[in-house]
């Protein structure tokens, strides 16, 4: 069975919990879960993205010293993502990179739903690292910052389909990403809203897609390429508790 670890890169405690992956965790998937301990409250900005990156990778590399067999990023910016994968030989997936590619694989053109105005060129530069500008849409925002956007669940949701039904119509969308994690568990509420207005497209929630997406990577023998992603060299990081000055070079 695949042991996946989802590791939230904000501080607020209660943001993630057991109980709402445990409708993901299942037959052939294990699910853990770690928070860092330093850092942003929440994710809303480039600043605030920097300051959770080393927590993280710390986390990451602590997962994989702890015998788990993949890892994914609790945020749609995908932070440490790169710095992890160097440091580590199990798979590290982050949910923006994996769900963009998703929706290009399901529709012609995607559009991000995220949380603020302010991260438009947050997804619009990492569609283009993803090699994904051309799928990509647009980006809208249903301007609720992150830790209220469970204060009125259905007020949300309801803006959610709102600014969705716009990001199709106007932009051509036909698939849709939402860009933050804290909007887990509103797919099936938003995908009803559409079909209710005669549209059928594909509304991917990233961090139970990215989990499976990981555990199905465990269980094929895949992870990232060490090419892409080589080893950091040796050498001491003062400053960060349990930041390795050596690493292996193989699993």
């Amino acid at each position: 069975m695949a042991h996946v670890r989802l590791i939230t890169p904000i501080t607020t405690p209660g943001f993630r919990s057991e109980e709402e992956l445990s409708s993901i965790a299942g037959s052939g998937l294990r699910l853990s879960l770690a928070q860092i301990e330093q850092g942003p409250a929440s994710i809303e900005s480039a600043y605030e993205t920097a300051f959770s990156e080393p927590a993280t990778i710390l986390r990451i590399i602590e997962a994989e010293r702890d015998g788990v067999d993949a890892v994914v990023i609790d945020c749609m910016a995908d932070p440490g993502l790169a710095g992890a994968r160097e440091a580590v030989s199990i798979p590290v997936l982050g949910p923006s990179q994996t769900s963009m590619h998703l929706a290009s694989m399901l529709g012609h053109s995607f559009s991000v739903l995220t949380v603020l105005p302010r991260l438009r060129a947050q997804f619009e530069t990492l569609a283009a690292v993803y090699g994904l500008k051309g799928k990509l849409a647009s980006v809208r925002a249903v301007d609720i910052p992150v830790l209220e956007l469970e204060d009125d669940i259905g007020a949300t949701q309801a803006k959610l389909v709102s600014v969705a039904e716009a990001a199709i119509h106007e932009d051509g969308a036909h698939a849709i990403v939402f860009g933050c994690t804290g909007l887990m568990g509103c797919a099936a509420a938003v995908r009803t809203g559409l079909l209710e207005r005669g549209i059928d497209i594909p509304v991917i929630d990233p961090i139970p897609t990215t989990l499976r997406l990981a555990g199905a990577l465990v269980d094929s023998g895949l992870a990232h390429s060490k090419l892409t992603s080589p080893t950091p060299p040796d050498k001491a990081m003062p400053g960060y508790a349990g930041a390795p000055s050596r690493f292996s070079s193989g699993p």
